[in-house]
């Protein structure tokens, strides 16, 4: 039976709270109070999963909770470029750039930056305001590792035991701000990862955090994207080009990760750019992925000023 962590208000209570999703229905959390706590305290929080649904079971649901983000403030955000085969050989044709299908076997390793935390992040049901100016807001449904032990130096193969769980993110990207205006193409000062990358609501993440003792194979997931109910993105994370154990390890070997890091490890196929379609004002995104689940949020009326 699997259960999930969550962050929710209730009625009448402005705060968020700490809970368990089990059965659609959610529980108060009787022991943590932010997610950040649950997380600093991983190993023993996690030993008490197997034996929760009976005891969830004798009590009552919290009436009204309304989900938000599950972790409204992650200490770090770092996402992984060009992580996807399907991806690599959607913007290559995009581009036509010959882009490397197997950067794993010719030595490269995993390629990372950094997301703002924060105001970045959106809840489910969240309006999310295009930055003023852009016309070329895309989306990227990933999957997003949430990190539950301190590590440094970690070796791929004990990535797994780093790893409180997981959720489903969106790595919204500003495309028409990545270069900056009247900077030369070829300077190494021409690019903009913060204009493309980081904004208010720029990472909606949802709907809950599936521990790892309940999400099965993170390298065979199924993930979906709609956006107004058409699909856009169907693919799998056995796509990745690096997967998680490698990913953890290259990102470890240069900075400590810390409980509540959050890493989105990369979008499939699909996104707006390999179209030429981009999100307008009043469109519904909605992403699902296997074993953790799906939320919806929406693009504003009116642009960020």
């Amino acid at each position: 039976m699997t259960i999930q962590l969550v962050s929710y208000r209730s009625a009448g209570d402005a705060g968020v709270r700490t809970g368990l999703l089990l059965d659609g229905r959610i529980y108060a959390s009787g022991r943590y109070g932010a997610m950040q706590e649950v997380l600093d305290d991983w190993t023993q929080a996690s030993t008490q999963l197997a034996g929760l649904p009976a005891k969830l079971r004798e009590r009552e649901p919290v009436a009204g909770a309304q989900l938000v983000a599950p972790l409204p403030n992650p200490r770090t955000i770092y996402f992984a470029g060009a992580n996807y085969l399907d991806h690599v050989d959607e913007m290559s044709a995009r581009s036509g750039m010959p882009l490397e299908r197997d950067p794993k076997g010719k030595g490269y390793k995993p390629w990372f930056a950094i997301k703002a935390s924060g105001p970045s992040i959106a809840g489910p049901g969240a309006q999310v305001s295009a930055p003023a100016g852009t016309r070329m807001l895309d989306w990227e449904i990933e999957l997003a590792v949430v990190i539950g032990q301190r590590c440094r130096n970690l070796p791929r193969e004990r990535a797994h035991e780093v790893i409180a769980g997981y959720t489903v993110a969106n790595d919204l990207s500003a495309r028409d701000a990545f270069a900056r205006e009247g900077v030369a193409g070829e300077s190494p000062f021409k690019w903009d990862w913060i204009g493309q990358k980081s904004f208010d609501g720029s990472c909606p993440i949802g709907p809950a955090i599936t521990p790892q003792a309940f999400i099965g194979d993170p390298m065979n997931l199924a993930m979906k994207l709609w956006v107004n109910g058409e699909l856009m993105q169907d693919s799998n994370t056995s796509q990745m080009l690096f997967d998680i154990g490698d990913q953890l390890a290259q990102l470890s070997s240069r900075i400590t990760l810390q409980p509540g890091d959050l890493v989105l490890t990369g979008t499939p196929a699909g996104v707006g750019m390999g179209r030429g379609v981009f999100l307008q004002p009043g469109d519904v995104v909605r992403q699902w992925i296997q074993n953790i689940g799906e939320f919806e949020f929406s693009i504003a009326a009116e642009p960020a000023t």
